[in-house]
């Protein structure tokens, strides 16, 4: 199978030209999938929305590179206000919903938020955190004039940003003290989502199921950009659900999805207890995993169990996702391995950096 990362995709370098190539190539093609309700976005919508959103935010006196933190269950409206934030040249910041207020509350005054984006579900516990912190970014809660009907100022007025523009910041914890920011550039994030591309070979007709949250970087490089660097789909439920996973795969025609090792221990746990199997599920090329160690023995017990090939990678919030990949069958995989490098290079050095 050839990837998509053609010639007009490695040209661009930032969110919205990337996005403006794929609403002008491929203007009615199925960019994301709303399981919930069935309703889909194509390329040329997603723009649409992009650019409205942009341009709201800046009638309501939001400059470029403003932080904008979004606070957002997945879905539609995330994928919407994530990437038009980009398009915009306005700097998206992500909001750890299961952080706790008090870590909620550092990562909105830290990053100097000048607004956060909530919905019906997120509104009122941001609106305790930001009573009880010292933010001033002002609240705001999503409705569909949010993206669409005219507005005021024309998107094209809006700056537009450069490849090492920020895009992105996000917050990871490591494993001590306070969560750390950390800042991509529109390059990274399109690098994130390239390298995605290259190690899983992953090209147009490829559609993914994310159900990690778009707060974490793998669900947001991995299984939004490298789809939208792709060319290709990807079905986006508001959470995982076990009893749901193989019907989404299977009613959606997906071709692979990312999940961390305690989502395969649950979906493997389920099939042992309930005898459940993934059948009729013929486009699945294969199941990613990350974020933490595989197992060996549940791997091996995941693939006699679904006859699914799972790779194993790893990534890190600073370098926008993956950098390590098991390749994909039939090239030789190493269980228990988190892989080899794909688009970038990895040493193994000691504290005085040789090899």
């Amino acid at each position: 199978m050839n990837t998509s990362l053609s010639r007009e995709s490695l040209s661009v370098h930032t969110l919205r030209s990337l996005i403006d190539m794929r609403a002008e190539t491929t203007p009615h093609a199925t960019f994301l999938v709303d399981p919930i309700d069935g309703n889909s976005l194509t390329f040329a919508q997603l723009r649409s929305a992009c650019r409205v959103f942009s341009s709201r935010l800046s009638e309501a006196g939001f400059q470029c590179g403003d932080s904008i933190a979004y606070a957002l269950q997945n879905g539609p409206d995330a994928v919407r206000v994530i990437l038009g934030c980009l398009y915009g040249g306005y700097l998206a910041t992500a909001v750890n919903l299961i952080a706790g207020s008090r870590s909620i509350g550092h990562v909105l005054e830290h990053s100097n938020a000048r607004a956060v984006v909530t919905h019906s579900r997120t509104e009122q516990a941001i609106s305790e955190v930001l009573s009880q912190c010292n933010s001033s970014a002002r609240l705001i809660s999503l409705n569909e004039d949010w993206f669409g009907g005219n507005t005021q100022n024309d998107y094209t007025a809006l700056p537009s940003p450069g490849p090492e523009a920020v895009g992105l910041l996000m917050y990871t914890s490591g494993t001590t003290g306070v969560p750390k920011g950390v800042v991509h550039s529109h390059r990274s994030l399109i690098a994130g989502g390239a390298n995605t591309v290259l190690a899983h070979q992953l090209a147009v007709a490829d559609r993914a199921l994310c159900v990690l949250p778009l707060y974490h970087i793998n669900g947001l490089c991995v299984t939004l950009m490298g789809p939208l660097v792709s060319g290709g789909s990807v079905v986006m439920p508001d959470r995982f659900s076990v009893s749901a996973f193989w019907p989404m795969i299977r009613d959606h025609h997906c071709t692979w999805f990312s999940v961390v090792p305690t989502q395969i221990s649950y979906l493997l746990h389920e099939a042992e207890t309930n005898g459940h199997s993934a059948e009729g599920l013929g486009r699945l090329r294969f199941g990613r995993s990350a974020s933490a160690p595989l197992a060996p023995d549940v791997q091996q017990a995941f693939e006699r169990r679904f006859a699914i090939p799972i790779i194993e990678t790893m990534g890190l919030t600073e370098t926008a996702a993956q950098i390590l990949s098991n390749p994909l069958p039939p090239a030789k995989r190493k269980i228990g391995s988190p892989g080899i490098p794909f688009g970038n290079e990895v040493k193994i050095a000691d504290e005085q950096q040789r090899e």
